[in-house]
């Protein structure tokens, strides 16, 4: 498909109950189920994320975000007068400031003082930026983390309503880096266990880290999709990492990435050859039908909402007649949908 033919938005529009959408995590992680997708036939076979094992094999490598979720979430009162104030903290800039997103926004104005946790922690208004974010800078004592984890709350998606009864369940196992607003979920289906049997099976493991924005839950209000303007997230590959995606690469094995931020990673690091070397820096990469894939093979994923930028890159990789038909069969075999939800695994030749 040519990438300047005209994509609508709507394009990308199913039916998804409100029932299916998931909202605790299951009591094992690997219990989940599993929709395997072929990307070239679009043949579709049901299964237990567990038995992912049945579809690698030695010489594949896992390609895992090994960011970790901060406890984002502040509430707050403005100094000046008591009102509350919620605060959502988006990115990390430098000398304790950030991007944040605040309510009630409009009220929010530069030159304001918030307080939090009784003056444990104080932040001064400095700017609003794109989209009606304020930058903060952040007044403490001690290590700013862990006022943060004594404050904060784990920024569940807006689409939770449940409250999280253990913080670590939005958590990957593997999670080591802190700075994302919201989990890497395709990861959640892994336990340690099944992540030690896919080594001594020979297949590799590859860390990436990918600071996850709150971007990733915004709506796509443009009609083509040419003209959403893509989110900005950090990412960083350490030499290792590099050398590992490439040696498979180089040997003919498949590069499968756990999740959108890890597929979003390495395709924005990658030369033309496909090939990775030790980097860091901001990606706005936006992957929708049409995009050439020059390091990703396969992609282990959850079920995204509707007309969404992950439904889009899903679709790039399999299809959206394939992807749209496997959503409609989720839908109709009550799949538990979006972050807690259930995995599909996007690859090819599920048959043989």
């Amino acid at each position: 498909m040519n990438r300047n033919t005209e994509l609508k938005t709507s394009d990308f529009a199913f039916d998804l109950p409100q029932e299916l959408i998931a909202q605790d995590p299951l009591a094992d992680r690997s219990s989940s189920r599993m929709l395997v997708l072929d990307k070239n036939n679009g043949k579709i076979i049901h299964n237990t994320f567990k038995h992912i094992t049945d579809y690698l094999k030695p010489g594949d490598c896992l390609v895992l975000n090994n960011t970790k979720v901060i406890p984002a979430r502040l509430h707050g009162i403005k100094k000046e007068t008591g009102a509350h104030v919620e605060v959502l903290l988006l990115k990390r800039l430098e000398d304790d400031n950030w991007e944040t997103l605040v309510k009630p926004g409009r009220k929010i104005k530069p030159g304001t003082v918030l307080q939090f946790g009784d003056g444990l922690l104080e932040a001064d208004v400095m700017e609003v930026v794109d989209e009606g974010n304020r930058i903060i800078h952040f007044r403490y004592d001690g290590i700013f983390e862990q006022v943060l984890d004594q404050l904060g709350e784990m920024p569940l998606p807006p689409y939770i309503t449940h409250k999280l009864q253990d913080k670590n369940r939005y958590q990957t196992v593997y999670a080591k880096y802190e700075g994302s607003a919201a989990a890497p979920t395709a990861g959640l289906h892994f336990t340690e266990e099944l992540l030690n049997q896919l080594e001594e099976m020979g297949v590799s493991l590859a860390y990436v880290t990918l600071h996850v924005g709150l971007g990733t839950f915004r709506p796509v209000k443009a009609d083509n999709i040419l003209e959403h303007h893509m989110h900005s997230e950090y990412y960083d590959i350490s030499d290792e990492a590099a050398e590992l995606i490439n040696n498979t690469k180089k040997s003919g094995g498949r590069v499968i990435c756990v999740g959108t931020t890890s597929c979003r990673t390495i395709e924005s690091a990658a030369d033309e050859d496909g090939m990775l070397k030790a980097c860091s820096g901001d990606t706005e990469i936006f992957i929708y039908p049409g995009y050439r894939f020059k390091v990703l093979d396969a992609l282990i994923t959850n079920f995204h909402l509707p007309e969404s930028t992950l439904v889009m890159l899903v679709s790039a990789l399999a299809g959206k007649e394939n992807v749209l038909k496997a959503y409609h069969e989720a839908v109709r075999e009550q799949y538990r949908f979006f972050s807690f939800g259930d995995a599909m695994f996007i690859v090819d030749n599920v048959l043989e």
